[in-house]
């Protein structure tokens, strides 16, 4: 009994061949782009929380300049001798702290484009 042996055709095994080396490159590019990617999202990932320390830190020098402020502002007015110099230290004290707080939401303002850069 001689067995009868079944030779594939070398066109399908160059066929399967090319095909291996396809799903091989594919695969490669796959993983290459997806290293790529999680790179990108650690940067993006640490410049997002640089800003963000950075804006918590400029809030906190912002609330602890507002705070010294109105306690100077508080120490003057109980030093006041009438209402007229109550009232004119009052003022003064509204005009300079809406400039603080112009200047503070501008610096804020900064620190939010440079993040959406």
């Amino acid at each position: 009994m001689t067995t009868q042996t079944f030779e594939i055709p070398s066109e399908l095994r160059d066929f399967a061949e090319k095909s291996v080396d396809q799903a091989r490159n594919a695969v490669g590019t796959l993983i290459s782009n997806s290293i790529k990617a999680a790179d990108q999202v650690q940067s993006s990932s640490q410049t997002f929380q640089t800003t963000l320390q950075a804006a918590v830190a400029k809030g906190f020098d912002h609330a602890q300049t507002n705070a010294n402020a109105t306690f100077d502002f508080a120490q003057k007015l109980v030093r006041t001798k009438d209402l007229r110099e109550a009232f004119e230290l009052q003022s003064e004290f509204v005009r300079s702290q809406f400039a603080a707080l112009q200047a503070q939401a501008k610096d804020l303002g900064a620190l939010a484009q440079n993040a959406a850069r």
